[in-house]
């Protein structure tokens, strides 16, 4: 058990902030020292010309994560943030037929769908969901709040009696086609791997509990957007006396006789710590920050890894109404395997591309100017992918034709009023991210749970690390979950349960 009083962490984004608030309310004097003018990482935020965009994460999902999470320190989620559950949650649309739907997070209204377009399918909805819901639960229970030191704390007697009924030793897809043969339906349950950055065929299909997470516990949007959600942990931060230093990169973590004691900025400033947690990317971390004797992890390690995909993200300020979009919609490409191969398997700029659109001012209307929507869309491409500017104008041209043609959206292109992109080489740039991937590691069999990297070196004593490389993984619930089991790591916690209170 570490008795120490004082850390720095590497990085402001939703993991970083959420362990300085944890230490801070126990009485740990911290230090988050970023390299951006802004926390968040990349739950980020800017405004252009009048409209308001959040740059990252757009859904927020698992409430019960989050108001265990504000709990802990002793604040009230819904004071902090004014939640609302969407209706529909998203819509869909498929390109090969010109087939649009809506999801509810209703049983009823969602069984009906589902009935409509497979006999039969209404009732077997109910029954998958049933046990999308137990592996949610048990999960939350047994999984997702431990830390894992050996292969035996992975396999253990609920592991070796429940796995196969939890779908830990077979692929997404083989569980979803069990209970439904439709094409669509198919996709509406597979699609979410996507936003944990991993292809649902080669998923376990114990990430069927997304499936609870979204057509069961619903869809929120808090008021502001999400970035309202970032803005309040850094409050509480501050508020329990955590030093937030923006505009200030880590060169080097500081190891004196294998123990991290400090980092060193860019122009020399030390800043001494009893524990350094990083939040950055881990390969960064390792690479970049330490010497070769102290990385846990080599460069052929990394090369090894499935990473989840990048994107190309299109900001958009759009002039007049927008009828035909929900708040969340998901277009579905028609070559459905080709475009994950091109993800993860034959990199290259997919020719048939499912990808996202987000409308939030059709919940938030402040968000743009009046008579005007702020649009994100995220398409996902393979990492490291090289481009010039004049390619990725053009597949977002392509993109928004798309939109045009496939969603129904008339004269998109011309009532554009302002318009960015982001893509591989600004996560590159902007977050240290490998290879430019926008998520970090996929979620495949080898890289859940005791297969992830780790949250504590194995070289170095009092180094940790926080976020969506490490457990459980990506998301926002999860990276609050990421922050409590470093804090389990610092107190000798090794229950897998959630935290009641705060020890230090």
């Amino acid at each position: 058990m570490l008795k120490a009083k004082s850390a720095v962490i590497i990085g402001a984004g939703v993991g970083g902030l959420g362990l300085a608030c944890l230490m801070a309310k126990a009485g740990w004097k911290v230090t988050v020292v970023e390299k951006n003018k802004q926390v968040g990482g990349r739950a980020g935020y800017f405004e252009a010309k009048g409209f308001k965009f959040d740059t990252g994460p757009s859904w927020l999902l698992m409430p019960d994560v989050f108001e265990h999470f504000f709990g802990l320190v002793g604040e009230d989620l819904h004071k902090n943030l004014k939640l609302t559950k969407l209706a529909p949650s998203y819509r869909v649309f498929y390109k090969d037929h010109g087939f649009t739907t809506d999801i509810y997070s209703q049983l009823s209204k969602d069984a009906k769908t589902f009935e409509d377009l497979e006999e039969g399918a209404g009732k077997r909805l109910e029954d998958y969901l049933k046990l999308a819901a137990t592996q949610y639960s048990v999960a939350k229970k047994g999984f997702l709040y431990k830390n894992y030191d050996s292969i035996n704390d992975f396999f253990n007697r609920e592991m070796l009696s429940k796995g196969h009924k939890l779908g830990v030793w077979r692929s997404l897809r083989r569980h979803v086609g069990k209970y439904f043969k439709s094409d669509y339906l198919q996709k509406i349950l597979l699609y979410p791997m996507m936003f944990l950055g991993s292809d649902p065929y080669s998923a376990p299909a114990i990430y069927g509990l997304l499936n609870h997470v979204d057509l069961k516990m619903g869809v929120f949007y808090p008021k502001g957007g999400m970035y309202k959600l970032v803005e309040a942990l850094e409050k509480i931060a501050v508020k329990n006396g955590v030093k937030i230093k923006l505009g200030k990169a880590v060169e080097e973590i500081i190891i004196e006789d294998a123990q991290a004691t400090g980092v060193r900025l860019t122009g020399g400033q030390v800043i001494g710590a009893d524990a350094v947690i990083s939040n950055a990317d881990i390969h960064h971390t390792e690479q970049h920050l330490l010497e070769p004797e102290d990385r846990s992890f080599n460069e052929r390690y990394w090369q090894k890894r499935t990473l989840a995909p990048s994107a190309l993200l299109i900001y958009l300020g759009v002039k007049g109404k927008l009828p035909e979009l929900a708040h969340h919609n998901l277009l579905f490409s028609k070559n459905w395997r080709q475009n994950f191969d091109q993800i993860f398997y034959e990199p290259d700029w997919p020719r048939d591309p499912s990808f996202y659109v987000s409308v939030p001012t059709k919940t938030d209307k402040g968000l743009a100017p009046k008579n005007h929507h702020t649009m994100f869309v995220m398409v996902p491409v393979a990492p490291d992918l090289a481009y010039t500017d004049k390619l990725l104008d053009s597949f977002a041209s392509r993109v928004i034709h798309t939109i045009e043609d496939e969603m129904n959206v008339k004269d998109l292109k011309n009532r554009i009023v302002y318009k960015k992109l982001f893509s591989v080489k600004d996560f590159a740039d902007t977050f240290n991210s490998y290879k430019g991937s926008a998520l970090g590691l996929a979620h495949t069999w080898d890289q859940t749970a005791i297969f992830r990297p780790g949250n504590v070196s194995k070289k170095v004593n009092n180094l940790y690390f926080v976020g969506a490389n490490t457990n459980p993984g990506i998301g926002l619930p999860t990276a609050l979950i990421s922050a409590e089991l470093v804090y389990k790591r610092l107190t000798g916690n090794a229950s897998a349960k959630p935290l009641k209170d705060l020890k230090s």
